[in-house]
């Protein structure tokens, strides 16, 4: 690693959108680290960078527990000595075909715990971090999502979150200009993945139907974290959509 090496820290990074992110990171000679829960999941994603200008550093951690996240960002600074770019990627879904009224407690405080809660455990350990690091300064990006802005059937954890995640993005935003902290979000629509697998055969619609819809490759949204992740800390894009063409979102319901 040299010392004009950016370093990066990517939550969910063991498959899907964060592995793929981590790749076009390291592919850029960024120092990745990644993390969540299972280490061999975050292992391939190591081993799949082998030969990369930059390098995947696995550190397993529980986010949703805020002592973990606080360890994670300690080992993160003694390792790496800063932060110049936190990806708050992980998330979880509500389970297939649970209606609204039926939803436990349990699967609602995972999906809140995982996609807002631990988002903005990780966005406050940046800022201490970032804020205090010389140069200071870095920049946040959220993985929000097309359900920020219209939800799917069924989808009452998941839209909530996500509709949370447009106001962390902003507030973060908002509070880290001080610091030289830029944010900003991706909304994601259909990137092929274990969380959209079922699409093709089939997935409700606002109209009470079932009905397939085309997905388009990761690694568009890996380009677009890049771009995000390359501008220098005097620009910003606030909010960016990458989705499938042809799926049913403008227009949703």
């Amino acid at each position: 690693m040299t010392t004009q090496a950016k370093i990066a820290l990517i939550t969910g990074a063991g498959s899907g959108v964060g592995r793929a992110c981590a790749l076009a990171l390291a592919k850029e000679g960024y120092e990745v680290i990644v993390t969540g829960r299972r280490l061999s999941a975050l292992e391939e994603t190591v081993t799949a960078a082998k030969g990369l200008k930059g390098h995947i550093h696995a550190m397993a951690a529980d986010i949703t527990d805020p002592a973990q996240v606080q360890t994670l960002f300690a080992d993160v600074k003694k390792k790496f000595g800063r932060l110049d770019v936190l990806f708050n990627n992980a998330g979880v879904n509500n389970p297939p075909g649970v209606l609204l009224e039926d939803l436990s407690v349990a699967d609602w405080q995972t999906i809140v715990n995982t996609n807002l809660s631990a988002a903005f455990y990780c966005t406050q350990q940046a800022f201490h971090l970032m804020k205090e690091q010389s140069p200071r300064g870095g920049r946040i990006i959220n993985n929000g999502s097309v359900s920020a802005h219209a939800p799917r059937p069924n989808s009452i954890g998941y839209a909530a979150t996500k509709h949370a995640i447009s106001g962390l993005t902003k507030s973060t935003s908002l509070d880290g200009r001080k610091y030289d902290i830029a944010c900003g979000q991706i909304d994601i629509g259909n990137a092929a993945s274990a969380m959209t697998s079922a699409m093709s055969a089939g997935v409700p619609q606002a109209n009470g139907t079932l009905a397939p819809e085309p997905v388009m490759d990761v690694s568009h949204v890996a380009h677009a974290l890049v771009y995000m992740a390359s501008l220098p800390l005097e620009a910003n894009v606030q909010t960016i959509t990458v989705m499938a063409t042809k799926m049913p979102f403008v227009g949703r319901g």
